[in-house]
């Protein structure tokens, strides 16, 4: 089966810590158009100010040097590179097919998504998507981008894991604070110091969602040759509370955004 010849240069960038200079091909091999779809983590949200969109600071498409974007990395051997952040904070898996339009629209060569966080994080257990319709609606928007950008390579990232979020802050008076306060992820983080076998039981179940979407995202990839998955290198990475916004412990800060840029580039130069 014939590789796309994209699909080959972007092989060729993101293996590029590891690749002689001279074997390098030239920047007009590397991808000219790049589009980041996503929710408020691909829009850097409370990465640089309280409740702000910091797209500067975007693991995927920022320009602050100390994230080291997948944008920058690339941006190294195309000075010409374009760039598009079309994700949107609050979105979820439904809006993905909108964003797809979007990137085909942009004649992106390389996509990266990351998308699943609010499909999980929910006011309550019950609000939670199901895996069917994530499944069908992500799906959906994997067959506009394969049919729009055919040679278009796409890195999806997975959904990182909720549980640990809760893990590294129920014992922070600051982020139980926040988490009640903003009312964010309850599904997950109500009660965050309970012990009782319900809610033990309750954070198992919304994990294990997380985990299903993951599933998701890895098989509809799968399908798709110009498609690579993280191999779950999100979800299983341990990450600290220090990585957290401190305005509300849950999204990325700029500290957060360089680890996601760092493992998911890593992550889609070896598989």
């Amino acid at each position: 089966m014939n590789v796309p010849r994209r699909i080959l240069a972007l092989i060729a960038a993101v293996t590029l810590a590891s690749v002689p200079a001279t074997a390098v091909a030239d920047a007009s091999a590397v991808p000219g158009t790049m589009a980041a779809m996503g929710d408020s983590i691909t829009r850097g949200f409370n990465a640089c100010g309280f409740y702000l969109d910091c797209p500067s600071r975007s693991w995927s498409t920022g320009s602050n040097a100390a994230v080291n974007s997948h944008y920058l990395r690339l941006l190294a051997d195309n000075p010409s590179l374009t760039v598009h952040n079309d994700g949107r904070s609050g979105a979820k898996v439904a809006d993905m097919a909108g964003q797809a339009q979007q990137a085909v629209s942009q004649g992106a060569d390389y996509v990266t998504i990351l998308i699943g966080a609010n499909d999980a994080c929910a006011s309550s257990e019950a609000g939670m998507t199901s895996v069917a319709d994530f499944e069908a609606r992500f799906r959906t928007a994997m067959q506009t981008l394969t049919t729009g950008l055919p040679d278009a390579g796409i890195l999806v990232s997975s959904i990182p894991d909720i549980k640990r979020l809760w893990e590294v802050g129920k014992d922070s008076s600051s982020a139980r604070t926040a988490w009640s306060t903003l009312g964010i992820c309850q599904s997950m983080l109500v009660r965050p110091r309970s012990t009782d076998q319900a809610d033990v039981d309750r954070r198992d179940r919304v994990r294990g969602r997380v985990a299903d979407f993951n599933a998701v995202l890895a098989r509809v990839c799968a399908e798709q040759i110009t498609c690579r998955y993280d191999g779950g290198a999100v979800f299983g990475h341990p990450f600290t509370l220090s990585q957290l916004s401190r305005w509300d412990y849950f999204h990325p800060n700029a500290s957060g955004q360089q680890l996601l840029a760092e493992i998911t580039y890593t992550a889609g130069a070896v598989l």
